[in-house]
């Protein structure tokens, strides 16, 4: 009997000890729900979620299950835009504020508390050595000031971080100290050679967290002033090298990451050249089918590259013939267009582009519907007679357009008489700039 009075009376003591994750966001109204995941080197694992009281704040309890790592608050929709990551050390309840003008703040838990304090200090440092290349001064004693303080600063939060998680930050952070006064161009220089030294790519806390992400993109695209293709790809081929051998996953993921970045830009020689020299053998590698493929449509579709055959019909001396886009031989140029008769944007656009058709009578439309169902279609293609149609079944799953790797309708590509791709415009105001 006592020892179960014991075990009743200890109870209270467990619960009460319990870890949790709280926190308080305003202003309260712009936000309703927190979902908590566990973050991982390939993903993040579902934990828990809970409404926001009224007052923008709440709290969600952790078991002993619940493993050390980087944890990840996400807050609203699109969520890869609206989360944060924190350090959980399975041994402290982690709280913070999130508003949107004071942003992230850590109000329990030393190992957050203690990064976020570091990240604030070392961006006071470095604010002023910017200031003062800014002012382009000589100050030798000064300039020499600024770097010992970025040194002991260094050095304190590394001695205050020991045997804590986010020791692994602090470290992987370390600046570039110069051992003597450097002009800014060599300074410049000095930072971006030696700014991946000290991340171990290796580490899983790093690989869960957004700090390599962050690191890596700063380090390609934010570190240069002279941003051309020949340097994008030596510092890709660099990349490489710090992060050394194996880990392909995360050779994977971040250089998918890149390698999107450059597609966005629309920067295809760039884009292609990570597919070739690192990203397609690493996502065959790494089992990522989907990612293979896409490298490779996208690669297909290159300006310069000749554009997939598709079967298609016209009509000549009354009769209609079947042939292919390759057989085409009746125009100096050829706009191929995805769009749908359910597109309202298309709706907006097809007419721009016939308009456009008076001032070129060198240029045919080949105009490829992807659709659900004709009927509509066939309504619609009434109203473009001088356009070759082509009507493609499946929608986003038609065959046709996934070669071309169409995304969104309307799509343009403009080819030359032999079918290769000289352009993919945006819309027809891009077309218009383009023929031009």
């Amino acid at each position: 009997m006592k020892k179960l009075l014991l075990v009743v009376a200890l109870i209270p003591t467990f619960i009460f000890a319990q870890n949790s994750i709280s926190g308080v966001f305003s202003p309260a109204e712009e936000y309703t729900i927190a979902f908590l995941y566990h973050a991982t080197p390939t993903g993040a694992e579902y934990v828990d979620r809970t409404e926001l009281s009224e007052d923008g704040s709440f709290r969600i309890a952790l078991d002993s299950t619940m493993n050390p790592g980087i944890y990840k608050i996400v807050y609203a929709l699109p969520p890869e835009e609206n989360n944060f990551d924190f350090i959980y050390n399975g041994k402290e309840s982690v709280g913070f504020t999130f508003s949107l003008n004071n942003g992230l703040e850590f109000t329990d838990s030393n190992e957050n508390k203690l990064w976020a304090s570091y990240i604030k200090s070392m961006e006071m440092v470095n604010l002023t050595l910017s200031n003062f290349y800014t002012q382009e001064s000589n100050d030798k004693k000064a300039y020499a000031g600024i770097i010992k303080t970025l040194s002991d600063t260094q050095k304190a939060y590394e001695e205050s971080s020991a045997g804590m998680l986010n020791s692994a930050f602090t470290k992987a952070n370390s600046p570039y100290i110069p051992e003597g006064f450097e002009d800014l161009s060599t300074y410049s220089k000095n930072l971006k050679r030696t700014y991946l030294d000290h991340v171990d790519f290796s580490n899983t806390l790093l690989q869960s967290s957004d700090f390599l992400v962050d690191r890596v993109l700063a380090y390609v695209f934010g570190m240069t002033s002279n941003s051309n293709d020949e340097n994008y790809k030596k510092d890709v081929d660099s990349l490489m090298t710090s992060i050394g051998e194996g880990n392909i996953h995360i050779k994977t993921i971040l250089y998918e990451m890149i390698w999107r970045r450059f597609k966005d830009m629309d920067n295809s020689e760039v884009a292609n050249y990570i597919t070739d020299k690192h990203l397609l053998e690493l996502s065959k590698q790494t089992g990522y089918d989907t990612l293979t493929e896409e490298l490779v449509v996208y690669k297909n579709n290159a300006i310069g590259n000749k554009a997939a055959n598709f079967d298609l019909a016209i009509t000549k001396d009354g009769k209609t013939i079947t042939t292919t886009l390759h057989d085409l031989d009746i125009a100096n140029k050829y706009l191929v267009i995805f769009w749908s008769s359910t597109c309202g944007h298309c709706l907006d656009e097809l007419p721009k582009v016939k308009e456009l058709l008076a001032n070129h009578k060198d240029l045919k439309v080949i105009a490829f519907g992807i659709e659900d169902a004709a009927e509509g279609w066939q309504k619609a293609i009434a109203n473009y007679p001088d356009f070759i149609h082509v009507l493609g079944l499946g929608k986003w799953d038609n065959p046709t357009s996934n070669t071309y790797g169409v995304e969104s309708t309307p799509s343009f590509f403009l080819l030359d008489e032999d079918q290769k791709i000289i352009a993919k415009p945006y819309d027809v105001e891009a077309l218009k700039a383009v023929l031009k």
